[in-house]
Order: C-alpha cells, then sequence, then structure tokens
C-alpha cells in the first residue's frame, strides 16, 4: 500500500533523471529507461516519460511563449546551379543527361509564425567531393503555431543520383526468426561506400516497441505487420513508401524493407488517427500529442524525391505536416527521443577516413557515427551513384 501511496511522486523522480539522463548522457538516458521497463514494466516507463515530457513542453510553453522561431543557417539570395547545369550539358560522353536536381521553394507552413529562410532549399555541400553536383538540399520548418521552438529539419534527396542503404544494427532490430538470428550484422557503412558517401540517419524503433519489420540481404529479421508503413528498396533501384497490404504482393521485388507507424500521410491523404488526440500510434509507447524529438522519411508523388527530416519539440501532427508540406505525398515516422534522431554528414579527416557531422547543431551524434564504432540499432545511409549507375 505504501508504494501505491507514494508511487506518483516515485514516477515525477524518475521521470525528472530520466530526462536529465537523456539530455545530458545520450547513452544512459536508453539503458536506464530499458533497465526500468525490465523492473516495473513498459506501461509505467510510458508514464513516466509522458510525465517528463509533458512538464517540459507545459514550462516551455510558459517560459518560451513570447520566442520567435529562430534560423539555423544562412539562406542565400540565389542558388548557383551552374555546376549542376555543366554536368548536364557536358555531353553524352561526359555524363549521362539527367535533369538538374532542385527542389522547389514552399515557403514557410506559417507566414507569420517563421524564421528567415524558412520552406527555401540550400544546397547540402559534399565535403568529399566539393565541385561535383549538387544532390541534396536542406531546409527548416516550424509548423506548431503554439511552440515557435517546434523545429522540422529536411533533407532532400534526388533519388536520381543517390542510393539509399539499410543496415541492421549489432542488436536492433532484435530478431526471434531461425535465420534472422544466424544473420550476420556488419552494424557500421562498408569502407568500400566511403568514397561516395554523403549522409547517413536513423533507422527505426526497437522490436519491443511496435514489432516493425526488417527485412535484408534476404533475410527477415522481423516479419512484416500489414497495418505497418513500409520503406522498401526495390530491385531495380526505385524506392517506395506505403502500407504493406498494398505492396506485399510484390516483396519478391525487395532488396530489402523497414517498416514503422501506420503511414502518417500516404498518396497525400492524411491518416485520420493524426486528428485523435487520444492515438497513441507514432512515438512507441508514447501518445501522439508528446511533444518529443522525431524524425520521419518521406517520397513525392513521383518517388524521385526523398525526403527525411528530423525535429526538435514537435507532435506526431507536426512532424508529418512538416515534411508534407516540404513535398512528400506519403511519410513515415521512424523514430523517437532524445538520443536516436539524427542525420549526419560526412568529411575527410586530415589524418585520413571520415568525420560525421550533424546537419543541425544539438543533435546527439559521435565524430565516428555509423563508420566507425559497431551502431547498436538499425540506420540508413546514402551514396552518389557512378556516371555508368546514371545512364539508361
Amino acid at each position: 500500500m505504501r508504494v501505491i501511496k507514494w508511487s506518483p511522486v516515485v514516477m515525477v523522480v524518475l521521470g525528472a533523471a530520466l530526462w536529465i539522463a537523456a539530455h545530458r548522457l545520450p547513452w544512459l538516458g536508453p539503458m536506464l529507461a530499458d533497465g526500468l521497463r525490465a523492473v516495473i514494466g513498459a506501461e509505467a516507463v510510458t508514464a513516466i516519460q509522458d510525465t517528463a515530457y509533458g512538464i517540459q513542453d507545459r514550462f516551455n510553453r510558459w517560459w518560451r511563449k513570447d520566442e520567435a522561431p529562430k534560423a539555423y543557417w544562412e539562406v542565400p539570395a540565389t542558388v548557383d546551379t551552374s555546376k549542376t547545369d555543366e554536368v548536364a550539358d557536358a555531353g553524352e560522353d561526359a555524363a549521362p543527361q539527367v535533369p538538374p536536381f532542385r527542389p522547389q521553394n514552399v515557403g514557410p507552413v506559417h507566414t507569420s509564425w517563421s524564421a528567415p529562410g524558412d520552406g527555401e532549399w540550400v544546397p547540402v555541400p559534399d565535403a568529399q567531393h566539393p565541385d561535383a553536383e549538387v544532390v541534396m538540399y536542406k531546409t527548416l520548418l516550424h509548423p506548431d503555431r503554439n511552440r515557435s521552438w517546434a523545429e522540422v529539419f529536411v533533407v532532400a534527396v534526388d533519388l536520381k543520383r543517390v542510393t539509399l542503404h539499410a543496415v541492421a544494427g549489432w542488436q536492433e532490430p532484435k530478431s526471434f526468426e531461425t535465420a534472422g538470428k544466424a544473420y550476420k550484422r556488419t552494424a557500421k557503412i562498408p569502407e568500400a561506400h566511403h568514397p561516395v558517401l554523403l549522409g547517413a540517419f536513423n533507422g527505426g524503433f526497437k522490436t519491443e516497441h511496435g514489432w516493425y519489420g526488417m527485412k535484408i540481404d534476404d533475410v527477415t529479421l522481423v516479419k512484416p505487420r500489414k497495418n505497418a508503413c513500409t520503406l522498401a528498396m526495390m530491385k531495380d533501384g526505385s524506392v517506395k513508401i506505403a502500407t504493406w497490404q498494398s505492396v506485399e504482393g510484390i516483396e519478391d521485388r525487395m532488396a530489402w524493407f523497414r517498416q514503422a507507424p501506420g503511414c502518417m500521410y500516404e498518396g497525400g491523404e492524411m491518416h485520420p488517427g493524426l486528428r485523435d488526440p487520444s492515438s497513441r500510434a507514432w512515438g512507441a509507447t508514447l501518445d501522439g500529442e508528446t511533444v518529443i524529438r522525431r524524425s520521419a522519411i518521406g517520397i513525392d508523388a513521383s518517388g524521385e524525391t526523398l525526403f527525411v527530416a528530423i525535429t526538435n519539440d514537435t507532435t506526431a501532427r507536426a512532424l508529418a505536416d512538416g515534411v508534407k508540406h516540404a513535398g512528400a505525398s506519403t511519410v513515415a515516422q521512424m523514430d523517437v527521443n532524445w538520443s536516436y534522431p539524427k542525420f549526419v554528414l560526412y568529411e575527410p579527416r586530415p589524418e585520413g577516413g571520415l568525420k560525421a557531422v550533424p546537419l543541425a547543431k544539438g543533435f546527439e551524434h559521435g565524430e565516428d557515427e555509423y563508420v566507425g564504432k559497431l551502431a547498436m540499432r538499425d540506420f540508413f545511409y546514402l551514396t552518389r551513384k557512378s556516371p555508368e549507375e546514371l545512364r539508361p
């Protein structure tokens, strides 16, 4: 009886401890949460997390209510596309005739509630090939009128010139399949891809947080769920994002797939659950209204532009609306919490090798992220296609 009486106090204390740990020691927060789940159960940890994030959000809405949205980088007055045009016009022997990649500026989500440069696409440099044509652009959006600090960072990727890869972590997604248990996990980016490596970003939920499927190298690690949103790389090089039920008939044509909670948008249509404040579909065990760091992946209606997003302090709805506004027709949320969502670029080290640098300041990462130490959880990475791969 004494435990029941004091449980709210204990939950607040543990919630504060989890919050501090997650924001100060990236490795300690997840470890502490996993340890607590084993002792007090997943539902109790969910309640603790919801309490902690709820307190943080209420404090921010009071303390930061008059704070204006801020920019993270300068947006040039004009974008130089001459390199791209030169490559496209250089002749058949020099390069394939692929149209230049330049996403159309979308402007801010809310005109009166934005930072300078919101919705304007800025080239993402390739530090290893500074003279190469631009294949990725970035922008920042502020989709939440109630929270100026709710930020959605979006990268647009040219799938005509870039290949998307998936890698299973050394531990997650945990497999209970016979073949999955025997699968040899490399858990980092192969060195053969380092010379053409552009960037990398986090994968999906841990197996226990939804049992979302993954198949790689013809090995099923976790069986697919019918209603899950599925990111699939096809053997012909195209990328699809769709509810599993609509693509399961072409599984034999998939090189790999990774699943997430139900598609937030699919074919331009919003998931009904995003309008339901009681929905608990898009945050592991956290409800849709939890204000938290999130990540997502999307694709446009043509299937030629991939969108990758990482956020600060967003609800599921704000994340979905931000990626949709950027140009995605279908959107899948990938992961949540302070330590997991990330997008890193790579630059050469003077002594050799590559160093990971964050897309935006404040996101947890290591300089050897995905290229040095083995990754505990699955992730994706992007490589520039060779001229031969671009030819018809």
